[in-house]
């Protein structure tokens, strides 16, 4: 795997709780104004600068774009962002609650991408693909990283776990309680030069969460070679690399809004076609692969499904059983990436979300989570999952890194 230290912007220590905000996708509008109401220097201010803009302003006019590039130029001007001086990687542990996760952050190879050693398991959107494409051309910089996923290597997960016994040289706490730290490690240091070898030495990475960032460095950075420049620093994007053992998948849940034409007692016979359907009173958490909890008409009640080609990397998906059995020939789902009726509720949120959202006439789907094995065997395979398979918390905050090409944002 070709991955490489890099030069980042990153918090001036004393401001990074100030300056480090979620991710740009998983706030609205809405909630990033209220997020940045008081804050100048968030970061929120340059990943979502329509915040700045009046109510109903096109958050996808140029002025957007432009204002984002202004907004980073400030943030170094006035001391908040500042230039590490000599390349580094950086190690990168996430706390939420009783877990952890320990990374690597450092900049991705686009060539790798294209080639498929970076490899996929879903669709992007176009419009959100170009959303980011613009934002990274027009600001010169990459925003938020890439969530990557490697192999286990317990050597590496030594060395992780051995650098964040010092004090971290940045420090964030996020509204949620979700707490960011990084230390950095000089990449000529002994620990950067072991870091080295192990990326060197694993042949392939795996996109766990951030697909539209990836393809959005991938389209920069060929507009930037259409245009005639040549090869450069958006050659690259920035990511973070964790061994699987420290990642949590959680599940990605699905909530119908009505019974498609049926009342409860036909969806009931009409499952037990497809599927064994337990007696109402089970828990709303699944139990094991294949087992699925359904809420409907106030009661939970599991389903277990049978004769599983586990042989199919697609197939044997509990999201796809669900789709293929359930959701599209009993209850008329058949395009979930664009039918109105079905709502994808991420396991964060909890089984009291499911029960709301479905009432009195709808259904919720309490699903197992997708493992890493299966996210590999998929990605492995040159295949693509269904939409909403994995949920992956805690997110990669923005603003702790910023990847920046040459001397345009200095």
């Amino acid at each position: 795997m070709d991955f490489k230290p890099f030069c980042p912007l990153r918090p001036e220590a004393e401001l990074a709780a100030r300056l480090v905000t979620p991710p740009y996708d998983v706030v609205s509008t809405q909630e990033a104004r209220a997020l940045a109401a008081d804050e100048p220097l968030s970061f929120l201010r340059v990943t979502r600068a329509e915040l700045e803009l009046d109510d109903g302003a096109d958050p996808y006019a140029t002025e957007v774009y432009l204002r984002a590039h202004d907004n980073l130029v400030r943030l170094v001007r006035d001391g908040a962002l500042v230039r590490e001086a000599r390349p580094v990687y950086a190690v990168y542990r996430q706390t939420r609650g009783m877990h952890a996760q320990v990374g690597v952050v450092g900049l991705a190879s686009v060539a790798e991408y294209e080639a498929g050693l970076v490899k996929k398991h879903e669709l992007t959107r176009p419009d959100k693909e170009d959303d980011r494409t613009r934002h990274i051309d027009t600001t010169s910089a990459q925003t938020g990283p890439v969530f990557l996923a490697m192999r286990a290597e317990a050597a590496l997960e030594e060395l992780l776990v051995t650098t964040t016994l010092a004090t971290p040289d940045l420090v964030a706490r996020m509204r949620d309680g979700v707490l960011h730290e990084a230390w950095l490690v000089p990449a000529d240091s002994p620990r950067g030069v072991r870091l080295a070898a192990f990326f060197a030495a694993t042949p392939v990475a795996y996109i766990a969460d951030g697909h539209h960032r990836a393809a959005s460095a991938a389209n920069v950075a060929r507009r930037r070679r259409e245009r005639g420049e040549g090869a450069g620093d958006w050659d690259r994007f920035l990511a973070v690399v964790f061994p699987e053992r420290c990642l949590e998948i959680l599940p990605y849940n699905r909530v119908v809004r009505d019974l498609g034409g049926r009342d409860a007692a036909g969806l009931l016979e009409a499952l037990a076609g497809v599927c064994r359907v337990g007696a109402p009173g089970a828990s709303p958490v699944p139990r094991a692969r294949h087992h699925v909890a359904m809420f409907l008409g106030g009661a939970w009640r599991e389903l277990v499904f049978a004769d599983v080609a586990e042989d199919d990397p697609i197939g044997s998906l509990d999201v796809a059983l669900l789709q293929e059995r359930v959701l599209g020939p009993l209850l008329g789902v058949s395009d979930p990436r664009r039918d109105p009726r079905i709502d994808f509720v991420g396991g964060v949120r909890g089984v009291l979300e499911l029960e709301a959202r479905a009432g009195r006439h709808g259904v919720a789907f309490s699903m197992f989570p997708t493992s890493l094995t299966e996210l590999f065997r998929v990605a492995d395979a040159g295949l693509i999952m269904p939409p909403k398979s994995t949920w992956f918390e805690p997110k990669l905050a923005d603003g702790m890194f910023v990847h920046t090409f040459g001397a345009e944002v200095s």
